[in-house]
C-alpha cells in the first residue's frame, strides 16, 4: 500500500470518526473548542434582540437586529398561514438557512387550531426528510398528542425554522430572528393556549430566567400583539423522554392540565 492510499484511508477514518460523533457541517472561519462548558444565554437576551423597530430599508442579513427587523415585515404582511410559510421559505435573515440546511421547516398541523405547540429545531432527520416533527422525538410526540386527544386541534412549529450543524441549541439570535414569524403564527391561528416542549423553546418565548425543572408543569402568560394574553404551558422535549422514559408521567400530568385548560 503506498503512502498516498494510507493517507486517504486515515483521512476517511477520521472523518467517519466526525460524522458518528455528530459533525455534520464546519462553517465558522476560526476553530472553536466545543467541550469547554458555555453559559446559556438568557431568555430576556432572546426577547431584547427581537424588540427592534420595524426597519424601512431594504432586506439585509449583516446581523440580528435588521434581520429581525425584516421577519417583521414579511410576517406582518401574510394575511394567512400558507402566505407565512411562504414568507418563512424566502426569508434570508437567519444564518441557519446558510449552513448546510436542506430545507425549511415551518411546522405541521391545524390553521385553526386551539393549541400551538412550540418545539426548539429541526433535527437530522427532520431536516433530511423535508418535515417537521418526521424524527423519533417528533412521533413520541405525535402519540402523546394523540393520546390526550389533541391531535386535530394543534399546530406544531419550532423556534427556528432550520436545521443547526451538528443538533446544536439554536442561538438567542437566531430564535430571536424567526420569533416575528411565531408571533404572526398566534394572530393569524388565534390558539387558546401554548405548549413549550423543551428548555429552547421555554427561552425563546418566555422572558423568564427559570429552569425547566421549575417551569415544567406551571401555567405562565405570553402576550403577542394583536392578540390576547395567552396561556403557556412548559413540559419536558419528547427526546428527553426517549433517554429518561421515567419522565412520561409528568408530561402526561402535563397534556391532561392542558386538556382541562382547553
Amino acid at each position: 500500500m503506498n503512502t498516498l492510499s494510507s493517507d486517504m484511508l486515515a483521512y476517511e477514518s477520521l472523518l467517519a470518526f466526525w460524522r458518528d460523533a455528530g459533525v455534520d457541517a464546519c462553517y465558522l472561519e476560526e476553530p472553536f473548542d466545543h467541550t469547554k462548558i458555555q453559559a446559556m444565554p438568557t431568555p430576556a437576551a432572546v426577547q431584547k434582540l427581537a424588540a427592534v423597530p420595524v426597519s424601512r430599508g431594504p432586506l439585509s442579513n449583516t446581523n440580528a437586529a435588521t434581520g429581525t427587523a425584516d421577519a417583521r415585515q414579511l410576517a406582518m404582511a401574510a394575511q394567512d398561514m400558507d402566505a407565512l410559510v411562504a414568507a418563512v421559505t424566502a426569508f434570508d435573515g437567519c444564518g441557519l438557512k446558510k449552513m448546510g440546511a436542506r430545507s425549511t421547516l415551518f411546522g405541521r398541523g391545524a390553521v385553526d387550531a386551539d393549541l400551538l405547540v412550540i418545539g426548539d429545531a429541526p433535527n437530522d432527520v427532520d431536516d433530511a426528510r423535508g418535515q417537521a416533527f418526521s424524527g423519533p422525538a417528533g412521533q413520541l410526540l405525535d402519540r402523546i398528542l394523540a393520546a390526550a386527544q389533541l391531535t386535530d386541534r394543534a399546530y406544531l412549529t419550532q423556534s427556528v425554522f432550520w436545521h443547526p450543524p451538528g443538533n446544536r441549541p439554536p442561538t438567542p439570535e437566531e430564535q430571536a430572528v424567526c420569533l416575528p414569524f411565531i408571533e404572526r403564527a398566534v394572530q393569524l391561528i388565534q390558539p387558546k393556549a401554548v405548549l413549550l416542549i423543551g428548555s429552547v423553546a421555554a427561552r425563546g418565548i418566555l422572558p423568564s430566567n427559570e429552569s425547566l425543572l421549575k417551569l415544567q408543569g406551571r401555567w405562565k402568560e405570553w402576550t403577542v400583539e394583536g392578540h390576547a394574553t395567552l396561556p403557556v404551558m412548559t413540559t419536558f422535549h419528547p427526546g428527553f423522554l426517549l433517554q429518561q422514559p421515567q419522565a412520561k408521567g409528568l408530561v402526561w400530568r402535563d397534556m391532561l392540565a392542558l386538556g382541562a385548560r382547553l
